[in-house]
């Protein structure tokens, strides 16, 4: 097991310093340099002097790469004019409102999918798993942004007992004092992700089912839920885990489309704000964040296949 987990670290390791690589190539490609991208077109040549002296920027690249290393590692990620405020502060302001939204959604998606998708296995090529097939591959192939207009409609026009609106609050509290407000946005999310994931699990799930141990377990007199819930069940999960890391990207590009629609004052939102302004500072600090983010999400879901499967630690020693 120590092993397995040193080389996945070891893994996820030479992904961030890639990471921290193109993030630093990106800043030096910005139109005019990352000077003019800050200070704006309006920028004198003294300007853009002084602050490449300030910032480092007038010195060897491979100077620049380990300061550029150090200030990231100590939640540095610069200033945007922009903003009037360090980037750090932007993103920390926003990032537990997006952890929020993303949380809320998966955990939702997770336990209406899971159900969905054992029943279907159950019930396989019968009335309920066509339609949920049907259902769920609908859901799945309509834009998000189209789907998050339709409830919004229903929901607030036709039947007005939600607001069209997130919580505006600053503070995780604040949001909470409205939870009407976040049912809309944390719905809309997680249709898309109760699909996917419901596919999953059916599938998983049909093979399990077909398997050898599940034969035995039926032949010594266990009920069906026994052997369901306890035996098929567990197996069933592990590409669920999996899906859980890896789709932190996924759940990010969704959630910027859903905060900038419900208004939603988040990272997704700052990140379509920033694209907007060409406020770079705040776009790299943003894809930095994602990037680790998908890295440490990628490991914990490695981790956590591990503890639940020994056979992958095996494979993982070869």
């Amino acid at each position: 097991m120590g092993t397995f987990i040193l080389k996945r670290v070891g893994q996820a390791f030479v992904v961030v310093v890639l990471v921290t690589v193109i993030a630093f190539a990106l800043l030096h490609s910005l139109p005019g340099g990352a000077a003019r991208a800050t200070l704006g077109k309006e920028a004198t040549q003294e300007q853009i002097q002084q602050f490449n002296h300030e910032n480092g920027f007038d010195q060897p690249l491979h100077v620049q790469y380990v300061h550029y290393v150090g200030r990231i590692a100590s939640g540095d990620f610069g200033y945007s004019y922009k903003l009037n405020q360090e980037v750090s502060d932007a993103i920390s302001q926003r990032l537990p409102k997006t952890i929020l939204l993303s949380l809320m959604s998966t955990i939702l998606a997770i336990l209406l999918a899971v159900p969905l998708g054992v029943w279907q296995a159950v019930r396989r090529n019968r009335a309920p798993d066509y339609v949920i097939t049907v259902a769920a591959l609908l859901a799945y192939s309509t834009p998000i942004f189209f789907l998050g207009l339709l409830l919004i409609i229903l929901f607030s026009q036709v039947w007005p007992v939600l607001p069209p609106e997130a919580p505006q609050g600053f503070t995780l509290a604040e949001m909470f004092s409205e939870p009407r407000a976040l049912v809309l946005p944390v719905v809309t999310l997680a249709i898309v992700t109760i699909a996917s994931y419901s596919r999953y699990v059916r599938s998983s799930m049909v093979d399990n089912l077909n398997e050898q141990y599940v034969r035995t377990a039926r032949a010594k007199g266990l009920s069906d839920f026994r052997v369901v819930f306890v035996h098929t069940l567990r197996n069933a999960l592990f590409p669920v885990i999996t899906l859980l890391g890896l789709y932190i990207p996924a759940l990010f590009s969704g959630a910027l489309v859903v905060e900038t629609l419900f208004n939603f004052n988040g990272m997704g939102l700052l990140f379509w704000q920033s694209a907007q302004s060409r406020d770079y500072p705040v776009l790299l600090g943003v894809t930095i964040i994602l990037a680790l983010a998908t890295v440490i999400g990628a490991l914990v879901a490695d981790l956590l296949y591990a503890v639940a499967d020994p056979r992958v630690r095996l494979a993982g020693r070869s």
